[in-house]
C-alpha cells in the first residue's frame, strides 16, 4: 500500500504544529514516513505528553512515607500495612464518550482497570466521576443512558464493585461530558510489577486481545477540541470487551506468579506505539517490532493502523526467556494470544518492521521523555465582584429546589445499575459519601471518594483546587478513615488560552497546597484538556479521587440517625452563600468568590472526627447545600424526622468548609462538648433528628413529601 505523502494538511490533521514538524524534521534529519508521522503525533499530543501541564504537575507533592510508587507508572501504590498495598488512579475518557456514549465509557473502565492490574494488583473497587450538560439538553439524556449503562456494563461483567463518585449537571457541560473513571486494587508491597524494560535482546510479547481498526487516532482525537465535524470521529472510539478483560487479568495475575515478567504495560492511548515506547523509556533501551507477527483480526492492515489502533484488552510484556513455554501456556489456558513481536535492543531506536520493511526507524527517547514541553502563558483569575445580596428564603421552599434538582437529588437510579456487592466486601454501598470495601480476609478496609466543585475553581481557581482535595479529606474522615493519598483527573479547556491556563495553574497551587497540608500526596492522575466545543470550554473541573484506611472496622463510623439524636456541627460557620448550590439552583445564580479554606482548620477538625469516632453514630460532611441539606439527607437515610434551630439563610445553607454534623444520642453529645473545648474545635448544637415532620426555624413540612421528591427526581428526569 502507498502511504499519503506528506503534507501540511496532514500534518495539521495529525495534530502537530508547523514548530513541532521541524523540530521532527530536526530530530530524524529527514522527512517522515506516514506512520512515522502518526507515531510522533501519538506520543506528542496533549493526552500522551502533558506538554501543557508537565511544568506544573511537577509541583504537586508526590512523596510520603506511605507512597511505594508516586506518579509516573501506571497507577500508584500506597503502603496499608501488613506487607499489602493499595494500587489506584482515576483517568479521563471523555471525548469518546461524548461521541459515543456507551463504548466510550465502557472503555474508560476498561482502562483503568488495566492499569491497576498491569501492577500486579486485584482490582476491588471502583467508582466515577460525572459532568454532563442541562438536563433540557437535547442530547443529555442520550448521554446519561449511555454512559451510565456502558459504565455498569463493562464494570458488571468485569466483576467490580462500584462504591461511589459522583453526577453532576450544568450548560458548561453542553457540548463535553466528563466521564472520570477510578479503580484501586490489591497486591502485595513487594510484588509490585513496572513498565521499565530490562535486559538487552529480550523478547517483546504482546498479550490478549487481536488488535483491529477501532479507536485509530484516539489519543490524537482526545486532544483537540470539538466542533461540527464530530460524528466524523466516531471511528476513533474503541469497542470494549468485558469477558475478555477479565480473562486477561487472571491470566496477567497467573503469569506474574511465574516469574516470567520482567516488565509489563497496558496498551491503553497510542496502543502498541506508547506501550512501547514507555518500556523502552523507562528503561533506557530500544524497541524493535516486527508487525506481521501482532495478531489481527482484521484483514491487510497497515503499519500505522497496528501502531496506532487502541483495541482493548491487550497488553505488552518484556519476557524472561527462560520462562516463555511457562508464560505461553497460562495464555493458552485462558484462549488469548501471546506473541513474541519483537525485542529490546541496546541502541535507542524504534524500529517498526512489516512484510520486511521498514516502515519507521526513530530514535525512541526522542519520542517519550523528550517530548515539547511548554510554558504555556497564562493569566491570574480575577478576584470575584461583589456578590449582591441573597434574599432571605423559606427554608423549606429553598430544600424541596436543592432535593428536586438532578445536581442534588439521590441518585439510585445512576447506582442501582452497578453491581456494588461483588466480590462480597463491600461494606458501605453507594449513596451514603465514602465507599467503604473490606481488605478481605482482614480487620482493616479502605475507603473511598471523589470530589470537586467546579463552580468554586471557576470562580476562584486556588481555594476551587483546595476545596477539592479538602472535600475528599473530609469524606473520608467522616466515616474513620485515615486518609492516606490522592489521585487527580485535572479536566479544563484549551490551554493555549492564557485565561483557561490561569485556571490550571491556580488550581494546581491550591490541589498542592492542599495535599501538602493534609498529608495526602498525589500519586497518580491525569490531565484532560482541550475540552471544549465551537470555542465553549468546561467548567474547570479537577476532580480529586482519595483513599483512607481503617486499621479496623470497629473504627467505622457507619451508623445512622435515630429518633431523639442530638445534631452538632463541628467547625465555625459564617454563612458563606457565594457560588453555592442555593444560589445556582433557587436564585439561578453564579455569583461570589469560592469559599476560603483554612487547611489547618481541616485537619484539625478531621483528626477530632476519627479520634473521637467511638462517640459518633454518624457523621457528614457540609459542602454543597450547607446544613439544610446535610441534615435532611442525614435523616431521610434514616426514616425519621428533623428539626433545625437556626431560621436564617446563610447559617441553612451556607458552605463554609472545615465543617462535618454529627448525628449522636444526648450522652455522647456531652461528652464530644467536653473533648472539643479540650481539642480547641468549634462544636455545636444545631438541632435534633425524630417524628415524622422536617421542621427548620418556622418552617415545615413531612418527611415523606421531601423524600418522594429526593428519590424520585432524577428517574423522572432521566429513567
Amino acid at each position: 500500500m502507498t502511504e499519503p505523502a506528506i503534507t501540511p494538511a496532514l500534518i495539521d490533521a495529525h495534530g502537530l504544529t508547523p514548530e513541532e514538524y521541524d523540530r521532527i524534521l530536526g530530530i530524524i534529519g529527514r522527512e517522515p514516513s506516514f506512520t512515522e508521522l502518526g507515531i510522533f503525533s501519538a506520543m506528542w499530543n496533549e493526552h500522551c505528553s502533558y506538554k501543557s501541564s508537565k511544568k506544573w504537575l511537577r509541583t504537586l507533592p508526590t512523596e510520603g512515607p506511605q507512597v511505594i510508587c508516586g506518579p509516573g507508572e501506571n497507577a500508584g501504590v500506597v503502603d496499608i500495612g501488613d506487607g499489602q498495598a493499595v494500587v489506584f488512579k482515576m483517568e479521563s475518557h471523555n471525548h469518546p464518550s461524548y461521541i459515543e456514549p456507551y463504548q466510550g465509557a465502557a472503555t474508560g473502565v476498561g482502562g483503568i482497570l488495566r492499569d491497576v492490574f498491569t501492577m500486579g494488583a486485584r482490582p476491588i473497587a471502583a467508582m466515577n466521576a460525572l459532568s454532563f450538560g442541562e438536563p433540557s439538553h437535547p442530547k443529555t439524556r442520550q448521554l446519561v443512558h449511555g454512559v451510565v449503562e456502558g459504565i455498569g456494563g463493562y464494570g458488571n461483567c468485569f466483576g467490580v464493585p462500584n462504591v461511589g463518585g459522583e453526577v453532576r449537571f450544568h450548560r458548561a457541560y453542553n457540548g463535553n461530558c466528563l466521564v472520570n473513571a477510578f479503580a484501586a486494587g490489591l497486591a502485595d508491597a513487594d510484588k509490585i510489577f513496572y513498565s521499565a524494560a530490562s535486559g538487552v535482546g529480550m523478547p517483546v510479547v504482546y498479550l490478549g486481545a487481536k488488535t483491529g481498526r477501532d479507536g485509530v487516532g484516539g489519543a490524537t482525537m482526545a486532544s483537540a477540541e470539538f466542533d461540527d465535524t464530530i460524528e466524523d470521529k466516531r471511528p476513533t472510539v474503541q469497542v470494549g470487551d468485558p469477558f475478555t478483560e477479565k480473562r486477561l487479568m487472571e491470566a496477567c495475575l497467573e503469569l506474574m506468579q511465574t516469574g516470567a515478567v520482567i516488565s509489563i504495560q497496558d496498551m491503553g492511548a497510542a496502543g502498541l506505539t506508547c506501550s512501547a515506547v514507555e518500556m523502552g523509556d523507562k528503561g533506557g533501551l530500544g524497541i524493535k517490532l516486527t508487525l506481521d507477527h501482532v495478531p489481527q483480526r482484521e484483514t491487510a492492515m497497515t503499519a500505522y493502523e497496528m501502531m496506532l489502533s487502541e483495541s482493548q484488552e491487550r497488553m505488552l510484556m518484556v519476557l524472561n526467556p527462560d520462562l516463555e513455554d511457562a508464560a505461553r501456556a497460562v495464555f493458552e489456558k485462558w484462549d488469548l494470544d501471546f506473541a513474541i513481536v519483537g525485542e529490546t535492543i541496546a541502541e535507542d531506536r524504534f524500529l517498526i518492521i512489516h512484510g520486511n520493511e521498514t516502515m519507521a526507524d526513530l530514535p525512541l527517547s526522542k519520542l517519550a521523555s523528550s517530548a515539547p514541553e511548554y510554558d504555556r502563558p497564562w493569566v491570574e483569575t480575577p478576584p470575584a465582584a461583589d456578590m449582591e445580596p441573597v434574599p432571605e428564603v423559606d427554608a423549606i421552599d429553598a430544600l424541596r429546589a436543592l432535593v428536586s434538582s438532578p445536581n442534588y437529588a439521590a441518585k439510585q437510579w445512576v447506582y442501582e445499575q452497578y453491581d456494588h456487592m461483588v466480590m462480597a466486601d463491600t461494606v458501605r454501598a453507594p449513596g451514603l459519601g465514602a465507599g467503604i470495601v473490606r481488605v478481605h480476609g482482614t480487620a482493616k478496609a479502605l475507603a473511598f471518594t471523589s470530589d470537586v466543585t467546579p463552580r468554586y475553581v471557576k470562580a476562584n481557581p486556588v481555594e476551587g483546587g483546595k476545596q477539592a482535595v479538602a472535600e475528599a479529606y473530609r469524606n473520608l474522615c467522616a466515616v474513620g478513615a485515615r486518609p492516606l493519598a490522592t489521585t487527580d483527573n485535572l479536566n479544563f479547556g484549551n490551554p493555549q488560552k492564557p485565561e483557561i491556563m490561569g485556571q490550571f495553574v491556580g488550581a494546581i497551587k491550591g490541589i498542592g497546597a492542599a495535599c501538602a497540608a493534609l498529608d495526602m500526596p498525589i500519586v497518580s492522575g491525569n490531565v484532560s484538556l482541550y475540552n471544549e466545543t465551537d470555542g465553549q470550554g468546561i467548567l474547570p473541573t479537577p476532580t480529586i479521587g482519595a483513599v483512607g484506611l481503617l486499621d479496623s472496622l470497629d473504627d467505622m463510623i457507619c451508623g445512622v440517625a435515630r429518633d431523639g439524636h442530638v445534631a452538632l456541627v463541628v467547625g465555625e460557620t459564617a454563612g458563606h452563600l457565594g457560588q453555592s448550590a442555593l444560589l445556582a439552583e433557587v436564585f439561578n445564580r453564579e455569583d461570589g468568590d469560592a469559599p476560603h479554606v483554612d487547611l489547618a482548620a481541616e485537619r484539625r477538625n478531621g483528626e477530632f472526627i476519627r479520634a473521637q469516632s467511638s462517640l459518633i453514630n454518624t457523621c457528614a460532611d457540609l459542602s454543597d447545600g450547607g446544613l439544610a441539606l446535610a441534615a435532611f439527607e442525614m435523616a431521610e437515610a434514616a426514616g425519621v424526622g428533623l428539626v433545625l434551630d437556626a431560621a436564617d439563610t446563610p447559617t441553612l445553607f451556607g458552605e463554609d468548609q472545615a465543617r462535618y454534623l454529627i448525628a449522636t444520642s444526648f450522652d455522647k453529645a456531652e461528652a464530644l462538648m467536653v473533648a472539643a473545648g479540650q481539642a480547641g474545635v468549634a462544636l455545636i448544637s444545631v438541632g435534633r433528628f425524630g417524628g415524622d415532620k422536617v421542621r427548620i426555624g418556622r418552617s415545615e413540612t413531612s418527611l415523606a413529601e421531601l423524600q418522594a421528591l429526593y428519590r424520585g427526581s432524577f428517574a423522572a428526569a432521566f429513567a
